[in-house]
């Protein structure tokens, strides 16, 4: 785990996934659960369909192959995740960066907008919550308050302006 003074040079690093501390411990007792409780479960899913007979027809069986498959993609990422994680707390700057809270203005409307930026593993627009990697989230990446960010949305160009970091 790394904690990241340095926000300028992580950034560039493609291979960090920025989290919060909160989100850190959240993602190390999911991986704990799913290395204890549910490994063990989908073993005992396994050796209840074994003892049913005849695997080729056995959906009690391929249904416990399958989550077996499942449990171990997730186990796999969570590791990958939380081996490249930089642990970011909120702070305050001059500058967009991950973990900063952003109040923007979209152009031609007068309602402001706020969100915190976070690593892609956070993001929860609803939430007020945009991944660095997001279009708008790399865009405001470095910027100031009073600059003016475009970026390509799905409806196209858009632009904001940036009122205020927190």
């Amino acid at each position: 785990m790394q904690k990241g003074p340095n926000y300028g040079i992580l950034i560039r690093n493609k291979n960090m996934e920025y989290l919060t501390p909160e989100k850190k411990v959240e993602l190390e007792n999911e991986l704990n659960q799913l290395k204890t409780v549910r490994r063990k479960e989908i073993a005992d899913a396994l050796e209840y369909a074994k003892s049913l007979g005849d695997l080729s027809e056995n959906a009690e069986y391929h249904q416990a192959r399958e989550d077996q498959a499942n449990c171990e993609d997730r186990i796999g990422h969570l590791e990958q995740v939380l081996k490249n994680a930089v642990v970011m707390d909120k702070h305050h700057s001059g500058t967009v960066e991950v973990g900063t809270t952003v109040t923007i203005v979209k152009k031609g409307e007068k309602e402001a907008r706020q969100f915190t930026l976070v690593g892609s593993e956070e993001a929860d627009s609803i939430g007020g919550k945009i991944s660095n990697e997001s279009p708008l989230g790399a865009a405001l990446l470095g910027k100031s308050k009073g600059d003016t960010v475009t970026f390509d949305a799905p409806k196209g160009k858009t632009e904001y302006t940036i009122k205020s970091i927190a």
